[in-house]
């Protein structure tokens, strides 16, 4: 079975989410724990989650996806970005203990100059202070595109990170197609030598979740500019193969793909959710 869904507005709470995701034959989705552009958390309302776990279960929901601030940068070279990022990243995980067995996903990070050895320690450092054994969210390192002085364009990086971190068990990743092609690697032509790759370099174990997004841009662009499925320079044909392969169709998927209501979600779900049949 395809479990797919895409990002939902969190405004409205839980339930609300839960109910737009059924809407449009979605069983999971991705939300932003607060402002993508950082700052304050709504209120937790408990009651509201209760609901939501309920329909959950009623509609066989898989996991579900929530995804950091953008302005989260845990190796900005400005300590106090850094330290904000950290207690966001705590914040947000005492949150997701309410959603317990879930998914969170966060960027690496920026740099910013100060070069990748000095990037990826940072964000070992941050992840160490933050992570504990009781831990119940999986959280996610996003595959990057590569713009900048972006760390996590290359399995290489990740894998450090994954390496550094004392309790690595509760670390994974999340492969936005778009932001691989970006960065270079074929999943279009050599899907399964791009599989190969991440499980010589990180493993497939750690793969949990996949962004689904067409790219505006050609191989190895370093843009990350997303396209609606079928759109860009991945094509039909390649998300097919990858909804389909057997060493990721048991992932959740999550469309990211630029639409303005639910019905462009829903189209999407209908087109991959028919190939899949």
């Amino acid at each position: 079975m395809l479990h797919i869904g895409c990002h939902l507005s969190a405004g409205k709470g839980y339930l609300a989410m839960g109910k737009d995701a059924l809407s449009i034959n979605a069983d999971t989705f991705q939300f932003f724990t607060r402002n993508p552009r950082g700052g304050k958390a709504k209120e937790i309302k408990e009651k509201d989650i209760a609901a939501f776990l309920d329909l959950a279960k009623a509609h066989h929901f898989a996991t579900i996806l929530a995804h950091a601030p953008y302005t989260m940068n845990l190796c900005s070279a400005d300590a106090a970005i850094r330290n904000f990022g950290k207690e966001m990243l705590q914040d947000d995980l005492r949150r997701m203990e309410y959603l317990p067995g879930n998914l969170y996903n966060f960027h690496p990070g920026s740099h910013v100059g100060q070069g990748m050895d000095v990037g990826i320690a940072q964000i070992v450092e941050q992840l160490n202070a933050v992570l504990t054994p009781e831990l119940q969210t999986t959280v996610l390192l996003e595959t990057m595109a590569g713009k900048g002085s972006e760390v996590g364009s290359r399995f290489e990086e990740l894998s450090r990170i994954i390496n550094g971190v004392v309790h690595h068990e509760k670390l994974g990743v999340c492969l936005d197609t778009c932001h691989v092609h970006d960065a270079g690697y074929d999943i279009v032509n050599d899907l399964d030598g791009v599989l190969d790759e991440f499980d010589r370099i990180i493993g497939l174990d750690r793969l949990k979740a996949i962004h689904l997004n067409d790219s505006m841009n050609p191989i190895g662009s370093h843009k990350d500019r997303h396209a609606k499925i079928g759109e860009g320079t991945i094509g039909l044909d390649a998300f097919v193969r990858i909804i389909k392969h057997p060493k990721l169709q048991h992932l959740i998927f999550v469309l990211e793909t630029p639409h303005d209501d639910l019905a462009g979600y829903g189209a999407e779900i209908a087109l991959l959710r028919g190939v899949t049949c």
